[in-house]
Order: C-alpha cells, then structure tokens, then sequence
C-alpha cells in the first residue's frame, strides 16, 4: 500500500509533467475576422492589421501564410515574437476588379499552430 506522502509526490510529478506538455508558443488574435463595410472599387487597396500576442512561454515563429485568393495579400515580420510581445500581421484586399461581397481566408502557419484569420466586405463599382 503507498503512503499518503508517497500519492502526493506522485500526484505533483503527474501535474508538472501535464504543465510541461502545454509549455510553448501561444499566438492570441485580438480578433479573427475583419469587416470592411462597404468599399468603392476605385479605392483600390484596403489594408487591416491582424494584432497578436504570444501568450506563451517560447517564442512564437510566423512560417508562411496562405491566402484563399490572390486578390488577399499578408505581410508579416519575420522574426520570432518573444513571451508577452505582440505581432501583426497586415492582410490587404485588392478591391479593383473584384466587385460583390468577398469573405476570404488567410491561413496561418506558426510553431505554435496554423490560424485562420478572415476579412469580409462588398466592393461596389
């Protein structure tokens, strides 16, 4: 039979290896998705700046982003953002050319995950 003592190391090495397996990069948006309302054609490019924080404890390292249209860029920076630091990552629509309603995907690709951030809107001609 283990001693009272003896469940309760065990129970404490059971909870910090838990701990450990959750320990890492942690990337938190602000918010996922983007509405841009109405847009005139002519405006031409619309830009939103995605607003992260790594709530990790390593520091989160943005791969590569995929876009559902060529009509959806991202520009992000390329080094690691430390525990507790923000990032942004700056999604832009090419309004010209593509009038009606768009919802399109940027897919993020990070050591802490893969991300789908939208943005949304109409672009009337």
């Amino acid at each position: 039979m283990i001693s009272d003592m003896k469940k309760i190391v065990l129970a404490l090495v059971v909870c910090l290896f838990g701990v450990m397996a959750f320990a890492g990069p942690v990337i938190k948006f602000k918010e996922e998705i983007h509405d841009f309302g109405t847009i005139s054609e002519s405006d031409g490019d619309v830009t939103y700046e995605f607003v992260f924080t790594n709530t990790g404890d390593a520091p989160v390292v943005i791969h590569h982003i995929n876009s559902s249209c060529g009509c959806t860029a991202a520009q992000w920076s390329e080094e690691p953002v430390a525990p507790g630091k923000t990032g942004v990552i700056k999604a832009t629509y090419h309004a010209k050319g593509y009038p009606g309603r768009f919802f399109k995907t940027l897919t993020v690709f990070t050591n802490a995950g893969e991300i789908k951030l939208r943005v949304k809107g109409e672009v009337k001609g």
